[in-house]
């Protein structure tokens, strides 16, 4: 059983209104020995909505702290970020990582121009193939430009939005863009996060795609993380069972948890 779940939104990201404690409840409830909140911190999101996507970070942690010993010999709580990468915030991120002690910061790409996939317009004008690779080229910018993270968050967010993407998808149409992403991934000494929100919107798959997980380990890569990417208490560790055979399939024998953003392995079935 995965007993960590390290993508847990709270009411400090704008698009959610869960209190931490109510989180933390649950974790204890399922049987979770670790959860780390990462909520979202998008430095210059575009005005789409209310949602700002940006938290003050001294009050998150002054409720972190207290929330810790309150549940101290309980459970473990961790201290993360979901950082929205754009190319040219880096220097911005990398301030506030060496002015707060977060244990773990997932990178993750929300826009591609300043347009979130999620929006009907980022696809309108373009045939889907042609979103799908702009989306992953995206990511490797970020990677350049962005070395402040840890972990990729949900390698292929877009496929939730691509029009029938999900029915057709397939590693082969976008090899070499896929390929030079995952390439820039470990050779930053990155990893990537299996996201189980896949299943909660009804794919067949987490983010990323099984075969992007595949080839993943093909290259190399191993360093990967678990997360349910909750914003509600009912997505909490969601699919994680489904997520472990799936990994174990792939030939994936353990997961990491960060502490003091330093990663901790821990074999499947701990």
């Amino acid at each position: 059983m995965i007993r960590a779940d390290y993508h847990v939104h709270s009411e400090f990201s704008s698009d959610s209104t869960t209190p931490m404690e109510d989180m933390i409840e649950k974790a204890i409830e399922i049987g979770l020995e670790r959860i780390c909140f990462t909520d979202h911190m998008d430095y210059d999101f575009p005005v789409i909505s209310d949602y700002t996507f940006v938290f003050e970070p001294e009050d998150y942690f002054r409720k972190l702290a207290e929330l810790k010993d309150k549940y101290e010999g309980k459970i473990k709580i961790l201290q993360g970020v979901e950082l929205g990468l754009q190319p040219h915030l880096g220097e911005r991120y990398q301030k506030l990582i060496q002015d707060y002690p977060f244990d773990f910061m997932i990178g993750s790409t929300h826009l591609v121009n300043k347009l979130d996939p999620y929006l009907p317009e980022y696809w309108e004008g373009r045939l889907k193939e042609e979103g799908v690779r702009l989306y992953f080229e995206e990511i490797t910018k970020n990677l350049i430009n962005n070395p402040c993270f840890l972990i990729n968050g949900h390698l292929d967010y877009m496929i939730r939005y691509a029009p029938d993407t999900n029915k057709d998808f397939t590693y082969k149409n976008y090899a070499d863009t896929i390929d030079t992403m995952l390439q820039t991934i470990i050779e930053k000494g990155k990893g990537i996060e299996i996201n189980t929100s896949g299943f909660k919107y009804g794919l067949s798959v987490p983010h990323p795609h099984t075969d992007i997980l595949k080839r993943y380990r093909e290259l190399g890569g191993e360093l990967i993380t678990i997360g349910s990417d909750a914003h509600k208490t009912e997505h909490l560790a969601f699919d994680f069972d489904r997520a472990e055979k799936l990994l174990l399939d792939l030939g994936f024998r353990y997961y990491a948890v960060y502490e003091e953003q330093k990663p901790i392995f821990l074999p499947f079935g701990y």
